[in-house]
């Protein structure tokens, strides 16, 4: 095989490489942390691992998990009132039928302004062609 560089300087650059890889396995083994715990294995220090406080959590209460309550039952007054409003609301509709619209004029197709620019351009004057 034919390499671009004499052998001795591939044989340094290899080393060097070799070097690189074998320095930074040594420094991720050496900066790793100590022996960590496996799930459901206490702490070895209390304070370690201090429950947080968290002032804005609100706990799951019975409406957020259930559903929110059904609503109250109305009484006659409620019902009554609420039924003046609906009739309120058709009438008002029913009027507002009743009232004669004004019509609106017949929409015009917009303007043709790219014809009347190309209409004002004179065109360039056409010169024969030699022959």
């Amino acid at each position: 095989m034919q390499w671009s560089m004499p052998r001795p300087v591939l044989q340094v650059v290899a080393v060097l490489l070799g070097l690189i890889a074998l320095g930074s396995l040594s420094l991720g083994i050496a900066s790793a942390p100590s022996r960590g715990r496996l799930p459901g294995q206490g702490l070895s220090d209390p304070t370690a691992g201090a429950a947080i406080q968290a002032t804005e959590a609100t706990p799951l209460g019975d409406e957020r998990i259930e559903g929110p309550p059904p609503p109250k039952p109305l009484t006659e007054e409620e019902k009554a009132k609420e039924e003046a409003e609906a009739a309120a609301k058709l009438a008002a509709a029913d009027t507002e039928k009743a009232l004669p619209t004004p019509k609106a004029a017949p929409a015009q197709p917009p303007a043709d302004r790219v014809g009347d620019l190309l209409d004002s351009v004179t065109p360039p004057p056409q010169e024969e062609p030699p022959h």
